[in-house]
């Protein structure tokens, strides 16, 4: 009885919720919000980076169909958002944030087992500038498309690095463009406003530093390295 009165309560509450959020007449919580011609806020959430590899024509014939894998972990974000009002349905956001991530490189075709692994963890301060396309508003939730470009700076790429993968170093250009694309929903609250999101970041620039010997098992067939990446951030303005 007592566990059914508990559910019998909550039901009810998220029933009111869910009517005062998205009924049919819901009650608008921050109505003159997107009047504002400069908000703020800031953001959380988790990242997952990968790379696209391009090869020449000599990795084939070297190494046949062992294409390098790539092991992807989750990491975190935590940034900030400044938003300019351009017009009814448009926005320019800029988005700082700090991005930690780690990838494994397996490298098949290498036959020595301590060399066939590079552990490859980044910090990345990324600067985005978006354009965000919102929908009409309908009760308190409002989706939206954005989409932009940004500079990524890699704290960790080794890029003055005189060591490479011979000896144990792997290493990437310390700047790199980026497109991005995602989509989102804003949630109007009685004193806030939550925005959970997801994007994916494309890599535009080659990132790979290739090792000092032309024919290195690691870099020297490689064509491009380029990053992919896929973030859920849950904003708070």
């Amino acid at each position: 009885m007592k566990n059914l009165l508990i559910a019998t309560c909550f039901l009810l509450t998220a029933n009111s919720f869910a009517q005062g959020m998205f009924g049919k007449n819901p009650y608008r919580n921050q109505q003159q919000w997107d009047q504002q011609r400069v908000h703020y806020g800031y953001y959380l959430g988790f990242s997952s980076y990968n790379f696209k590899f391009d090869y020449k024509k000599s990795f084939y014939e070297k190494n046949g169909s062992d294409e390098i894998l790539v092991e992807p972990t989750t990491g975190f974000n935590v940034g900030l958002v400044g938003n300019l009002r351009l017009m009814e349905y448009l926005d320019l956001r800029f988005e700082p944030g700090l991005y930690y991530t780690r990838r494994n490189l397996i490298f098949p075709h290498i036959t020595n087992p301590d060399q066939r692994v590079r552990d490859v963890a980044s910090t990345y301060i990324n600067f985005p500038i978006l354009l965000k396309f919102s929908a009409l508003r309908a009760g308190n939730i409002r989706p939206y498309i954005l989409t932009g470009i940004s500079q990524s700076l890699n704290l960790s790429s080794n890029e003055t690095s005189k060591d490479d993968n011979y000896q144990g170093r792997f290493r990437m250009k310390k700047w790199t463009a980026n497109y991005e694309l995602g989509l989102g929903i804003d949630f109007y609250f009685e004193h806030f406003k939550f925005t959970p999101s997801v994007r994916g970041v494309f890599g535009l620039q080659d990132e790979l530093i290739r090792d000092k010997n032309p024919n290195s098992p690691w870099t020297g067939d490689i064509e491009s390295m380029k990053t992919r990446g896929l973030f859920i951030n849950f904003t708070f303005h």
